[in-house]
């Protein structure tokens, strides 16, 4: 078994098809997949058709972008093998991306009039099949530099951190809500690369509300935070995912199945 049980698709922020994304999953050795775009739950269908043709077990999933407000920190929040409806998910991110589409307007319109050359309905006919607009889809109108180059970097932190002409964020979910709904879809609620985003004292507080594991296996996690997982794991009986989080070359360079999760993972033996 080989499960990247963490890619992104152009349903989302990530740059390439559900058809691109399998094909190199398949000649990786991939066996198990899940699609976990953000906020929602719309490729499903394709991918788990496109993953059948190439004799790969899909899984459905989705990454939901939360926050922990008693630390003030983002949080995501993984979810798998739920219903397919997802109605409990799809209602909890039918409004956050509803917010992330306004923000992405936004920020367009304080890029061009910071003197930018950015045609708008470009943008938006690039992010399709995503409803939604990302940084991703601005950012590749605005260079052809690719992700991981320091000039993409820069132009990123000029335009959207700090005292950018767009910086800015939206108002995220409550991590217990995300949880909460994935349960209540007859998911697995995981936390995602708590090591990238600081989310491991969150960790216990989510267990009332279903929590059922933790993401250990993540290019952004030292042996450190492996550990930590594989700790928090032991204490609270947690299942332990891992997948590559790729977005193609909308993110870091890495290749579906270059990570993977635990071989002995319950969440793909019983599916």
């Amino acid at each position: 078994m080989k499960a990247d049980l963490h890619v992104h698709s152009h349903y989302s922020d990530g740059a390439d098809s559900v058809t691109d994304v399998i094909k190199k999953a398949e000649k990786a050795g991939v066996t198990t997949i899940s699609f976990v775009d953000h906020d929602t739950v719309a490729g499903w269908q394709e991918q788990q058709r496109v993953a059948e043709a190439y004799g790969i077990q899909a899984i459905p999933g989705i990454e939901i972008s939360a926050y922990d407000f008693k630390r003030q920190r983002k949080v995501h929040i993984l979810g798998y093998h739920f219903r397919p409806e997802a109605s409990a998910i799809s209602k909890l991110c039918k409004g956050l991306s509803e917010l992330r589409h306004s923000h992405s307007m936004w920020q367009m319109d304080r890029i061009k009039e910071a003197g930018f050359q950015l045609d708008v309905e470009a943008v938006i006919e690039s992010a399709n099949p995503s409803a939604t607009v990302y940084k991703q889809h601005i950012m590749q109108q605005l260079t052809d530099d690719h992700y991981i180059t320091k000039e993409y970097q820069t132009l990123y932190k000029r335009l959207f951190k700090g005292n950018g002409v767009a910086a800015g964020d939206i108002e995220y979910v409550a991590a217990v809500d995300a949880v909460r709904a994935i349960v209540s879809d007859g998911g697995v609620a995981v936390v995602a690369h708590p090591g990238q985003l600081n989310s491991f004292d969150l960790i216990p507080e989510l267990l009332d509300a279903g929590l059922g594991g933790i993401e250990r296996n993540h290019f952004d996690h030292s042996l450190e935070d492996q550990q930590k997982v594989e700790e928090l794991a032991r204490r609270y009986g947690l299942v332990m995912t891992g997948g590559s989080d790729y977005h193609g070359a909308f993110g870091t360079a890495v290749e579906p199945g270059a990570i993977v999760s635990p071989e002995d993972l319950p969440i793909v033996k019983t599916l």
